[in-house]
């Protein structure tokens, strides 16, 4: 009965000491990117950028005229107010109701969830986006990375180690420079 526990023993001894060989070829490997970084590296993007950042300034001139001129109505029929019959006071408070509500409407057409802006913000930046995917993508079968992370994402990095930051590889494959230090 000992030789045979001994036997079971020495089995299991020999079983613990051939997996601790076992090459780790099946390991994840990790690395980071950081969006921004890139982003700021893409000259496309700043144009792409400044071109949303102008439409919406215009945008936003041309929903504040239009709040301005409700503002302007409201206050021509305050001072009125005592002196015209109600059947006209009814007439220009609808007005006045109605001109708000269309510069609201303008204002959700403008920059609401599916408005003018995401619309064309979806135009401009989302092709960015893909090649910066496209890319992660290469660099990372390249690497043989199993997963990356985005360092400028949701995702909170307490440490990161740049040998593992792949950003400036992200770029070159992109076939751009990197002037722009972190």
């Amino acid at each position: 009965m000992k030789n045979i526990i001994s036997k079971i023993g020495f089995i299991g001894l020999l079983l613990m000491a051939s997996l601790a060989f076992i090459p780790t070829a099946n390991a994840q490997k990790f690395a980071f990117v950081d969006s921004n970084y890139i982003l700021q590296n893409i000259p496309e993007y700043s144009d792409a950028q400044a071109q949303l950042d102008d439409l919406s300034r215009q945008w936003q001139k041309e929903i504040d005229q239009k709040f301005a001129e409700v503002e302007k109505m409201y206050q021509s029929y305050q001072a009125e107010y005592v002196l015209i019959p109600e059947e006209i006071r009814k007439q220009k408070e609808k007005e006045i109701i109605d001109a708000e509500k269309a510069a609201q409407n303008l204002q959700m057409q403008r920059f609401g969830l599916e408005g003018d802006l995401f619309k064309k913000r979806e135009e401009l930046i989302k092709p960015i986006q893909d090649k910066i995917f496209s890319a992660i993508e290469a660099v990372a079968a390249e690497k043989n990375i199993g997963i990356v992370f985005d360092k400028a994402g949701a995702v909170t990095m307490m440490y990161a180690n740049v040998k593992y930051d792949l950003s400036d590889d992200v770029l070159s494959n992109m076939g751009y420079g990197y002037n722009i230090r972190r």
